[in-house]
């Protein structure tokens, strides 16, 4: 280090001067005196860094640059923080079912119901009695009317569900499921492995393409607690294929008085085939079949929170609700806040309405081109911005109705200097944050994804990306 790298690295603005920079104000008071020192400390330490790397000073180095650096400095580690930070963005994607953004979004009835039970509510108490209940009695009324179910249990998600099902019900002894449907979902989650968890014996039968009624009725012992059966609602098997549905199980199951357990996977409370997509189980079809438990998620198609839904008869369900394990998984207040106003909505008969996810699945394209034209219409004002209206196909996606496409319509974007790569990190870090997808070269914003009420913020971020190119 020479004597002018020295003289420099005096010249730098002590801290305490720094923390009083009228610039850094606003910043201390959105994220806090402590913070703002240690972002001041990092960016002290990144521009010394940059003093001593440079030969001979460059350009106009004074005191007053210096700080200005270090400023500049300080708002990138608080940009940095920002978007570190768990929060909202808009999906984009054209998945509708994204699980990296949250899957299923709320409905405003379930968001209101977040607010209103965020201080005390009756999470464990009867209000009639005063005495104390298990956690989720406030629901049975709503999945006895939608579904028909004796009763039920939730917890925070269906892989929990499946494990607690399997360790309350059918520790030590075998449960018989078919060959091809030992899935695999996200994070390495595999039925096999469950198993294992749970103290359940996989008896595994037929092969992955075929397996008959028959195959489970040999494979039936003196060990055997439970048949099962599992949608495979993240991939599908085409060609010479055949598998027996829960329908077909469950008096096999009933003959042997053996559990009949149908995981139903997204957890669909309606028939998606009015919007075009392939049938899917639903609860209440399941347990009209005679399955004993029932499990499926909550935050796919059925449109609530994240949650893991456990369905079915009384007798079978009651030792899974008093199992240990139970406690473990539970859900807190504010999602059983948010799931019953969701079922509220079915209740009502106005889940289609109501319900964000079945709102994107029911929007006509017609629908969809509208809201494009006019996006695209406000667009065309904008310096630099070329868009164009194209028709796509879109994913439902989170691991439900696997291969199935959607029609859509998607805002096709490019920015005059500036990459398509830079064009979806401008609008993944922007002050409105949104999640688009590359292809062919374009940035495209699919609505079939996003709600006609969030069309202001996607004209907001769109705008907003192409002002560095002005």
């Amino acid at each position: 280090m020479n004597t002018s790298h020295q003289e420099l690295l005096r010249t730098l603005p002590p801290v305490t001067e720094l923390i009083e920079d009228e610039r850094l104000a606003g910043l201390i008071g959105e994220s806090g005196r402590d913070v703002v020192l240690e972002w001041i400390r990092v960016s002290l330490e990144e521009v010394r860094t940059w003093l001593l790397s440079q030969e001979e000073p460059q350009g106009d180095v004074t005191r007053e640059t210096l700080g200005e650096r270090v400023i500049a400095a300080v708002r990138g580690q608080c940009k940095l923080a920002g978007l570190r930070r768990f929060d909202r963005v808009i999906n984009a994607t054209g998945v509708v079912l994204h699980t990296g953004l949250g899957r299923s979004p709320l409905s405003s009835a379930a968001r209101a119901a977040l607010d209103e039970l965020g201080g005390a509510g009756n999470v464990e108490v009867d209000l009639e009695t005063g005495e104390r209940r298990y956690r989720g009695h406030q629901l049975q009324a709503a999945w006895a009317a939608l579904c028909g179910a004796e009763d039920s249990v939730v917890v925070n998600n269906n892989a929990a569900a499946t494990l607690l099902t399997l360790q309350a019900l059918c520790a030590g002894r075998e449960v018989v499921i078919s060959r091809g449907q030992l899935i695999e979902i996200g994070g390495s989650f595999r039925l096999p492995e469950i198993f294992k968890l749970s103290g359940a014996v996989l008896c595994e039968v037929g092969t992955t393409n075929r397996t008959s009624v028959a195959d489970y009725a040999e494979a039936i012992g003196p060990e055997t607690a439970a048949i099962m059966h599992v949608h495979t609602s993240n991939y599908k098997i085409v060609g010479f294929t055949d598998a027996p549905g829960i329908e077909q199980l469950a008096p096999l199951a009933h003959e042997h008085d053996l559990v009949a357990i149908d995981d139903i996977g997204s957890g669909a409370m309606v028939d998606v085939s009015q919007f075009g997509l392939p049938v899917e189980p639903t609860f209440k079809d399941s347990l009209a079949a005679d399955a004993d438990v029932v499990l499926g998620s909550g935050d796919k198609l059925l449109g609530g929170p994240q949650a893991g839904i456990i369905l079915g008869k009384s007798r079978y369900v009651e030792p899974i609700r008093q199992f240990p394990l139970a406690r473990a998984v539970r859900v807190g207040k504010l999602t059983l806040a948010a799931l019953t106003a969701t079922l509220d909505a079915y209740r009502r008969g106005e889940a289609i309405a109501e319900v964000p996810v079945l709102r994107l699945l029911a929007a006509s394209e017609e629908e969809l081109i509208g809201r494009a034209e006019a996006l695209a219409g406000q667009l065309a004002e904008v310096e630099g911005v070329s868009v164009e209206v194209r028709r796509e196909t879109a994913l439902v996606g989170g691991g439900s109705l696997p291969g199935a496409e959607m029609p859509t319509a998607v805002l096709a974007m490019q920015l005059a200097g500036v990459s398509e790569d830079e064009l979806a990190l401008r609008l993944r870090t922007g002050a409105v944050r949104m999640f688009a997808r590359i292809q062919h070269d374009r940035v495209l914003v699919d609505l079939r994804s996003v709600l006609a009420e969030e069309d202001a913020a996607v004209l907001d971020a769109l705008t907003a990306a192409a002002v560095p190119a002005s």
